[in-house]
């Protein structure tokens, strides 16, 4: 990885080509397009995962790293108890991580669910944090069973409150059952509703659960799926589930994501979320990135990590590498 500072993201890219436009004409060419992609090695692409994690890097190039992984993260609180006043002291973290240290970057998006879209966008204004994103679940999240009209209506009331990101979840069943191109129509449907006359649309990240895909091969289909659809970036999981990002399930979606750019010029963001929590976890993925992509992917327009307590790590590692002292939990605020 490079010290540099990360660069600006490039100039949008082509539309697809036609060949590709052709696999989603039917539900028929959606199938043989997915089935037709070339199978997982689970094998060789665990042990090239754990051999990328064995990568050391230097203390100059892990500052750089922190520094990195912090403007990546999405900082998420999805609980039932949330409330305003929990995700007010949420977004002033996200501003300012580190009261003691103003040097530290600030987090790149904060993660609530819809009806505290409103709120988020309230406390970062007010802490000067204008530039850090609103992410908001939608879509029925995180089981995705709910019909079509009542998912558009939860992104649709999340982008209307201000949501500058909407973090979908594919329906499982009709994945899993074999019902691609309906999984598709909704993408595409949710990708509308993220549209907003006159600015930016809602960027759309599109997530898998891979836990419940269950094969190396499914996570793979469902990435073309999501990309031939329109996501913006592609997420591993909810965190809700048992078995959420993994290096190796993450890895076969940077590898589509590899692949889609060479076949149609066109960039997709990456997401794993759910048991990251540690510096050396987010280390890990960094250089994964930059190994399986390059380094233009490491900045937080193309590269995020969902997480609530990695924040913690890697203030203190940080602090570690200012101070030569490990400061410990106490002296980090508890989400």
């Amino acid at each position: 990885m490079s010290a540099s500072s990360p660069t600006a993201p490039p100039a949008p890219p082509p539309a697809a080509p036609s060949a590709l436009a052709d696999a989603t004409a039917s539900d028929a060419a959606l199938r043989r397009f997915l089935h037709g992609l070339p199978g997982v090695d689970a094998v060789g692409l665990e042990a090239r995962a754990a051999q990328l994690g064995t990568r050391s890097i230097k203390t100059t190039a892990k500052a750089y790293a922190i520094d990195l992984a912090i403007s990546m993260i999405d900082l998420t609180t999805l609980e039932g108890a949330d409330t305003p006043g929990k995700v007010r002291a949420l977004c002033a973290k996200g501003v300012n991580p580190d009261p003691t240290d103003r040097t530290v970057p600030k987090v790149a998006a904060i993660c609530v669910y819809p009806d505290m879209v409103a709120t988020a966008k309230e406390a970062l204004a007010a802490a000067g944090g204008q530039d850090v994103k609103v992410a908001s679940v939608a879509t029925a999240f995180p089981s995705g069973r709910a019909e079509l009209n009542v998912k558009l209506a939860d992104t649709r009331d999340a982008v209307a409150a201000g949501a500058d990101e909407i973090d979908m979840v594919i329906d499982r069943g009709a994945f899993l059952s074999g019902r691609y191109m309906k999984v598709f129509e909704e993408i595409r449907a949710v990708k509308q509703a993220c549209a907003r006359p006159g600015r930016e649309d809602a960027h759309l990240k599109v997530i898998f659960e891979n836990g419940e895909l269950s094969t190396y091969d499914n996570i793979r289909r469902a990435s073309w799926l999501a990309m031939l659809a329109g996501a913006d970036v592609i997420k591993t999981s909810t965190g809700k589930v048992a078995v959420n990002a993994t290096p190796a399930n993450t890895l076969v979606m940077l590898e589509a994501v590899r692949d889609f750019r060479a076949a149609t010029g066109t960039r997709i963001g990456v997401k794993p979320a759910g048991g990251i929590r540690t510096t050396k976890d987010a280390v890990r993925y960094l250089v994964m990135v930059n190994e399986v992509l390059g380094d233009d992917w490491l900045h937080p327009d193309w590269f995020r990590f969902g997480a609530s307590s990695l924040l913690n790590d890697l203030l203190m590692q940080r602090q570690k590498l200012t101070t030569g002292r490990y400061s410990g939990p106490d002296y980090v605020t508890v989400d």
